[in-house]
């Protein structure tokens, strides 16, 4: 089992940054990909940012590679998501995940979520 644990949403107004951690623990993690996903009100769950635990490969949703950067801290077992120049329509609960790939039927295991609020 891995436990995944976000923190970090909040608030914020549009063009603002903010920087979403997940908290992993349980079982090695060494051959996961984490992944962030958002789910907005009314629209499915859908595919933000990743990494790799082992070789830090990244990857990100078009709509948000030049605005969102993945990152881990392998000794404090985190994962981090910084959002730069929020818009309005990044709003959403935002999920850390842990699997194979960057699809959503891939996760193996899911955090419970955050919301994140953007304010026009």
């Amino acid at each position: 089992q891995v436990q995944l644990v976000e923190s970090g949403g909040g608030l914020v107004q549009a063009g603002d940054s903010l920087i979403l951690s997940c908290r992993l623990s349980g079982r090695t993690f060494e051959t996961y990909d984490i992944n962030w996903f958002c789910q907005a009100p009314g629209k499915e769950r859908e595919f933000v940012a990743g990494i790799n635990w082992t070789y830090n490969s990244t990857y990100y949703a078009d709509s948000v590679k030049d605005r969102f950067t993945v990152s881990k801290d392998r000794a404090g077992n985190m994962v981090y998501l910084r959002m730069n120049r929020l818009k309005p329509d990044d709003a959403a609960v935002y999920y850390c995940a842990a699997g194979a790939g960057v699809s959503r039927s891939g996760m193996k295991y899911w955090g419970k979520g955050i919301l994140v609020t953007v304010s026009p």
